[in-house]
């Protein structure tokens, strides 16, 4: 099997629809392997959840690595949308950090995720470049946008920390305490809203339990 690195993009397809035969290919695909995984899954299987024919599947996807490759971006580029843009001048960080918590929690934990995330855990060994790239694309992304954002509170005072990133870290953390995982390892199908209420707005406040500046500072 060759590495993501040497994966050559796929030839172009007519213009007028590119963009929604890929996405029907690419959602036919999704399907396969979250029921099959990917070792299980075939070209073939993928063309018919599809509903296009073979030769037109390999005129965009030259084998299902590139397949499991373009779900695995359009799953990162699905984590930043909106998720994580931040008003550094908004300095009501309790605000701020509990509605990231809600709408954070409310898109990892659907059990299409948690199904996602375990294929790719699945196959990460046999090609790291692509868990790599997920964990660059999506949490470390996210990860690096909320630590920009306690650095702006840092330097407005509201906030006293001294590792931002290490600090955003264990807040992302700290979201999914007893919501994720229990998902990941199929405890659960997917928490209540009632347990993300719960466990959201603690997660906050422990944060600025450590990181709250002095009042006389």
């Amino acid at each position: 099997m060759s590495g993501l690195a040497t994966l050559e993009r796929p030839p172009a397809a007519p213009a007028d629809d590119d963009s929604a035969k890929r996405r029907q290919i690419i959602e036919g695909a999704r399907a396969v392997f979250l029921a099959q995984g990917f070792d299980a899954a075939s070209m073939n299987d993928i063309a018919r959840a599809a509903g296009v024919s073979k030769g037109t599947l390999y005129v965009y996807f030259k084998h299902k690595e590139q397949l499991f490759e373009a779900i695995v971006e359009q799953e990162c580029q699905a984590q930043a949308e909106g998720i994580f843009d931040f008003d550094p001048d908004d300095h009501d960080v309790e605000a701020v950090l509990t509605r990231l918590g809600f709408v954070y929690i409310g898109f990892l934990c659907r059990p299409e995720k948690a199904s996602a995330i375990r294929a790719v855990i699945a196959i990460a060994e046999r090609m790291p470049e692509l868990g790599r790239k997920f964990y660059e694309s999506g949490p470390a992304k996210g990860i690096a946008k909320l630590a920009a954002y306690i650095a702006a509170q840092v330097e407005a005072g509201v906030l006293a920390v001294e590792d931002c990133e290490v600090a955003a870290a264990q807040l992302m953390e700290a979201y999914q305490a007893m919501l994720f995982k229990s998902m990941v390892f199929n405890f659960v199908r997917e928490p209540s809203p009632q347990q993300i209420e719960r466990v959201v707005p603690i997660a906050v406040k422990v944060f600025l339990a450590a990181y709250r500046a002095p009042a006389d500072a």
